[in-house]
């Protein structure tokens, strides 16, 4: 799995002109899943990015977490975040995993990041043509990549 992680102020997603789900400050998190995923890297994936450490304290320092704040997610699957652009000039999306797979790793993710939440979990529409409007915090950016993270762990 890969996770474009972005601490907003807020974070709207739209589907034909209609707000279909939105947060007042957290983390909007574009959700990619590969064929290779499993249940695993869906529930580890959640933990670490409800536990990240990238809200500012009293100091101003980056170390608070979204479960120390009570904070909102607004997860909104991605799939393009598979695009293989190496060769040639148009993205290759064989390594996305296929709707029959993609869509049950993606509630289960969501699912288990709202266990660690303590809350509900807003999400966008799987496979619509959405449109995501945000306002970064920070701007604060984070790329994980389940394969290349938990290799390290």
């Amino acid at each position: 799995m890969m996770a474009v992680v972005q601490r907003v102020s807020h974070a709207r997603v739209e589907v034909n002109r209609e707000l279909i789900s939105g947060i007042d400050g957290g983390l909007l998190i574009l959700l990619g899943i590969s064929a290779e995923d499993s249940h695993g890297e869906s529930e580890w994936l959640a933990r670490k990015i409800a536990r990240l450490r990238i809200f500012s304290d009293s100091e101003g320092k980056m170390n608070l977490s979204m479960v120390d704040l009570g904070l909102d997610a607004l997860v909104v699957s991605q799939f393009t975040l598979f695009g293989d652009a190496s060769q040639g000039n148009r993205p290759s999306f064989i390594q996305a995993a296929r709707p029959e797979k993609a869509i049950p790793l993606y509630e289960d993710f969501c699912h288990q990041l709202g266990l660690c939440l303590n809350k509900e979990v807003k999400r966008g529409i799987f496979g619509a043509d959405m449109q995501i409007s945000l306002l970064n915090d920070g701007p604060v950016t984070l790329v994980l990549d389940t394969k290349a993270i938990m290799k390290k762990t």
